[in-house]
């Protein structure tokens, strides 16, 4: 590859894998160098949102996600993973040397995340009902959730 370079990236489009969503939902498209509070500064104004992400942005997607689960409470989610197809075409260095342009398929992981304030199919895979964040470790006391702590 080193009489090659990198001449464009085209990320295949996904189809929306939630058939039923209402047409208006918004969809965030979380990039790997997207800032957080950015994101959540739209999220946090509507009544249903869809974060989208592939590749490197799959984490962060996922974190803003449970960072609106947190401060909105009673949001059903629904979440679908599969793979988004990227293309890459390569360019010889020296056109001269004989040398073919290359094109790459790369199937990179991606997610969907369905965050509603109306009920969802809770038959769905990947649902989620509304969660109850006072009963986690880090916000209760040891004898309400019976986890033991021991600080160092």
């Amino acid at each position: 590859m080193e009489n090659y370079s990198k001449a464009r990236t085209v990320e295949q489009p996904s189809v929306c894998p939630f058939p039923d969503l209402h047409p208006g939902t918004p969809e965030v498209h979380v990039k790997d160098g997207s800032k957080i509070r950015n994101l959540l500064r739209f999220a946090l104004s509507r009544m249903e949102v869809v974060f989208t992400a592939s590749g490197k942005g799959v984490s962060k997607a996922i974190t803003c996600a449970e960072i609106v689960k947190r401060r909105v409470k009673g949001l059903h989610q629904l979440t679908r993973l599969l793979y988004s197809t990227v293309v890459e075409v390569w360019e010889p260095l020296e056109p001269a040397a004989g040398l073919d342009s290359l094109t790459v398929n790369r199937n990179l992981p991606a997610i969907w995340i369905l965050l509603s304030r109306d009920p969802l199919d809770c038959s769905q895979p990947g649902y989620q009902a509304p969660g109850r964040y006072d009963l986690l470790p880090g916000s209760c006391s040891v004898q309400a959730c019976g986890f033991f702590f021991i600080t160092v």
